[in-house]
């Protein structure tokens, strides 16, 4: 499989700094800079999957800890392109288990993807809102071992995580 490594990292990167670039226009009020993001996020989600139909996931090691990290971002930022989020995870998760991608970055994946088909999630990522200066989850599948699960992909108890979010 030859392809021009730099070249695809390059591109990764780049969709991610766009991407963190343009992220205040998710939440915005104004509806052009809604759907300024929302092209952006499709595009990128887009170019995405052309990448995984060719390469796989796009691992540290085919593409460098930035450029992958950056696939990771794009994937989880693909929330109207749920096939491009499902293959993805697919993708993913066969990393993991080969020890090639990081399994931290398939639990939010998976959180995300789940919260996206209006399913349950398993590692509390993903925050539904804030209510009275407190951030709310998304519902959790088993939300008594939320903590213990996500210990064992290594991110920290919820209230930690969640204290980064706090509007208190």
């Amino acid at each position: 499989m030859a392809y021009d490594v730099a070249a695809l990292a390059m591109e990764l990167t780049d969709m991610a700094a766009a991407d963190q670039q343009s992220a205040v226009r998710a939440n915005s009020d104004d509806p052009a800079e809604q759907l300024a993001w929302r092209r952006l996020t499709a595009r990128h989600g887009d170019r995405l999957g052309e990448i995984m139909g060719e390469y796989g996931w796009p691992t540290a090691e085919k593409v460098g800890e930035e450029a992958a990290r950056a696939a990771w971002l794009i994937a989880q930022h693909a929330d109207r392109q749920l096939d491009v989020q499902r293959r993805a995870l697919q993708l993913m998760r066969e990393a993991v288990s080969a020890g090639a991608a990081d399994p931290r970055e398939l639990a939010f994946l998976r959180d995300r993807t789940l919260v996206n088909e209006g399913r349950e999630q398993v590692f509390g990522t993903q925050i539904a809102g804030v209510k009275d200066g407190a951030p709310i989850p998304w519902p959790c599948e088993e939300p008594e071992r939320m903590d213990e699960l996500r210990a064992e992909v290594g991110i920290e108890p919820f209230d930690e995580y969640v204290a980064k979010f706090s509007m208190a």
